[in-house]
């Protein structure tokens, strides 16, 4: 199976029922104060590129945000729908981010996850990022793991 990624609206019927399903996905683990997330129109901003990923049928397997933040760029809304999962989907959201991101010029991939999300860890973690502390606005939180790859 062929896997193919493209920038997408966030706003269209698709994107809106990605970032839904990662919103449920996250309330499963997190209560909603210790999540950080954005929203579908949060997400349409021009500063911010939204990627879906395809099987080979065309149906949207998970998507992930890259949001320019100048030097960096923060990652948002990894997210892969059940009938994506362990076919390598998520790995290659985040290795054409990467490659978009060092295309542009920007320095490094920053993120701010749970710990609580082993998976999610777990595959940065393999993919290079390391943990540091809040960066942007963030501020420490109990609830949040923040973690960069240079590149």
């Amino acid at each position: 199976m062929t896997i193919t990624i493209a920038p997408q609206s966030p706003l269209s019927p698709e994107g809106q029922a990605l970032i839904a399903a990662s919103q449920e996905a996250l309330l499963e683990v997190l209560g909603p104060d210790e999540i950080f997330s954005f929203s579908a129109e949060d997400l349409a901003a021009p500063s911010v590129t939204f990627l879906v990923g395809r099987d080979d049928a065309g149906e949207p397997l998970g998507c992930v945000a890259m949001v320019d933040c100048r030097d960096y760029v923060e990652v948002k809304r990894l997210y892969v729908a059940p009938r994506g999962r362990r076919r390598g989907v998520a790995r290659l959201l985040m290795e054409d981010l990467e490659n978009r991101a060092r295309e542009a010029g920007h320095e490094a991939v920053r993120l701010e996850t749970g710990d609580v999300l082993v998976a999610a860890v777990q595959l940065y973690t393999t993919l290079g990022y390391a943990v540091r502390g809040p960066f942007g606005d963030y501020e420490a939180h109990p609830a949040s793991l923040f973690m960069e790859k240079l590149l």
